[in-house]
């Protein structure tokens, strides 16, 4: 394992600005996390017949935020040493100089904490208890277990990153329905073909690093096929809302039309020679659109279903017209 080397930080060393303790925390994570929780949430009022007191909801999604964050921070604290290595991490907050190590690691633990006693006190034990399992995952089981010793790294840890719509629901009723584990395995599954579409463009980075993506550890040609993969299981599986009821019209096309862009981006991807040594830059564009559009997929999905539920839009798919 390589390691972080606090002397070259300290020389490396500039004041720290509230932009860097912001970037410590994984902001751009933090909103989709926060965005799938509050769908969650507002899913669950409805389907339920649950209400949640307004206020309590928002201080159920604020904890939620503050367990992405801290996750986030103890993310960095550990994998300072190899994003020091990679180009394209080298400018965060610990290996830039900006923040100390250490001080990341307090500011995780911290706000671990908070977010789970907010979560215990604006809804309930079972929500608090899966937030600080999410939290621990991601930033235990994932960061410091699974991402320097495995290829599936990303598979198994995208549970983290699946937790939060089932924690919004959980606060709203207290427990956990297939609806909401059905939005869980959207995220599960749509996280490898998401975070391998960076990798076919960032594989040579995570080899100097000593991080064994799939790219790495089993070349390009395999990672292509298991983003086809996982994609031909995932686009059918984000139409199971519909079958249960979650989703409505609006839900169904969404997922329908974005679905078959996003498997006709997998199948491209999976022919193209995207991750290869005589990439170019055609190839490496393709995977970068791809990562770029499962974002979106992802997000439209979701916000599709906090549209139906949360402005009363919804009208079940079989419904008479």
């Amino acid at each position: 394992m390589t390691q972080f080397n606090p002397t070259v930080a300290a020389a490396l060393s500039r004041p720290a600005s509230v932009h860097d303790y912001v970037e410590l925390l994984k902001p751009r994570i933090i909103m989709l996390v926060v965005f799938t929780a509050l769908v969650g949430v507002v899913a669950a009022q409805s389907v339920s017949g649950t209400g949640m007191n307004p206020v309590m909801a928002a201080i159920a999604v604020l904890a939620v935020a503050l367990g992405a964050g801290a996750a986030g921070a103890i993310n960095m604290w550990y994998d300072a040493d190899i994003d020091a290595l990679m180009t394209r991490t080298s400018i965060r907050p610990i290996p830039s100089g900006a923040v100390p190590r250490e001080e990341a690691l307090t500011l995780g633990l911290i706000m671990s904490g908070v977010s789970v006693l907010l979560m215990w006190l604006s809804s309930n034990a079972l929500a608090a208890g899966l937030l600080a399992v999410s939290i621990t995952y991601y930033g235990w089981f994932y960061t410091m277990l699974l991402k320097r010793r495995t290829p599936q790294n990303i598979v198994i840890g995208g549970a983290a990153g699946a937790f939060p719509p089932v924690i919004g629901w959980l606060a709203v009723t207290g427990s956990a329905p297939l609806d909401a584990w059905i939005l869980f395995a959207i995220i599960f599954f749509w996280t490898p073909p998401h975070f391998w579409a960076l990798s076919l463009v960032a594989h040579k980075e995570y080899k100097k690093a000593g991080v064994p993506m799939l790219p790495v550890t089993h070349g390009a040609k395999v990672t292509r096929l298991s983003v086809l993969a996982y994609t031909v299981f995932l686009v059918p599986l984000c139409l199971v809302p519909v079958a249960t009821g979650l989703g409505g019209w609006i839900y169904m096309a969404i997922a329908s039309l974005f679905g078959v862009i996003f498997l006709g981006f997998a199948i491209a991807v999976s022919r193209s020679k995207a991750g290869d040594v005589d990439a170019g830059d055609v190839e490496r564009n393709l995977a970068m659109r791809m990562f770029a559009w499962s974002i979106l997929y992802l997000f439209t999905m979701f916000a599709a279903l906090l549209v139906e539920h949360g402005f009363g839009l919804y009208i079940p798919v079989g419904a008479a017209s």
